[in-house]
């Protein structure tokens, strides 16, 4: 097994970038997820609120990262810079702290969005834990859902997208689900049964599988819903539990590191229990 491809979101829920290469903080991919979007009180938004937010594209540049989306000016958020006083926002249950990017970038994104919305970026120091109910030892997370990293295989969706065409939808794209770490050569849903797996040079233990939400539904290509129900039936008929319909394995890290796209995957050890299923 070997990994296929490596992706990094900057800004919360909005357009992500493909790498060759990633290299691994404590908090997870280098500028993974660094930025979030808020409302004027600090509540972040999401694609689940504002499909269009897909359509937002960070790169970098240098110094900077440069911000496009349909019918807007190019915006520039220096990565160095004088900085605010501190703020509070919030990411589900967890209040973190974070820099204001400013008014004109605020402006920039409620033009964009129609709705009021201000760019936050989480502080250099703050420490924002993940569940440790799931962490066999402490670890932190910037404003993603909650684990640094998520990990699926190419085999998974080729599975779902057979299931998907069975039932005369469409096949989709591995960008719906967002992932960091894709996984190639492993049979459907492989990475279920792993706890712990040395990836390159690294070592990830896979602590809880991935709810998926409406967010599936998001075209990344478009930023529109063409189905509202798809994926989400479809996996509902044979990936569903409790918490919801899994897809992808959520992940952290040992220690900081660097990822390769044709970096050797080797399981280390396999769950107690394999996932079950509600089978409709």
């Amino acid at each position: 097994m070997h990994v296929s491809a490596l992706y990094t979101y900057p800004i919360k829920s909005c357009a992500g970038l493909t790498h060759q290469t990633i290299g691994f903080d404590q908090r997870g991919p280098l500028w993974d997820r660094r930025w979030v979007v808020t409302d004027s009180d600090g509540m972040f938004y999401t694609q689940r609120e504002l499909p269009p937010m897909a359509l937002i594209q960070p790169v970098f540049d240098g110094d900077a990262l440069r911000l496009t989306a349909p019918g807007m000016n190019l915006m520039t958020i220096p990565l160095e810079a004088e900085r605010p006083e501190p703020r509070m926002v919030r990411v589900w249950r967890a209040d973190c702290e974070a820099w204001d990017e400013g008014d004109e970038l605020a402006q920039w994104f409620s033009d964009y969005l129609k709705v009021d919305a201000r760019l936050t970026r989480m502080t250099d120091s703050f420490v924002r834990p993940v569940n440790p109910d799931y962490a066999p030892y402490p670890a932190q997370v910037g404003f993603a859902d909650g684990y640094p990293a998520l990990i699926v295989s190419e085999s998974s969706l080729d599975d779902l997208n057979q299931r998907l065409m069975e039932r005369g939808s469409e096949a989709i794209p591995m960008k719906r689900f967002r992932p960091n770490i894709v996984i190639t050569d492993s049979a459907p849903f492989a990475e279920d049964t792993w706890r712990e797996a040395q990836i390159g040079e690294m070592t990830f233990d896979l602590v809880k599988a991935c709810a998926r939400c409406v967010m599936t539904t998001v075209d990344p290509a478009t930023g529109t819903i063409p189905d509202k129900a798809e994926p989400l039936a479809t996996l509902n008929t044979y990936r569903k539990q409790e918490r919801g319909v899994m897809f992808a394995q959520n992940a952290i890290h040992r220690a900081s590191g660097v990822l390769n796209v044709g970096d050797q995957v080797n399981v280390i050890k396999y769950q107690a229990q394999p996932l079950e299923f509600i089978i409709q």
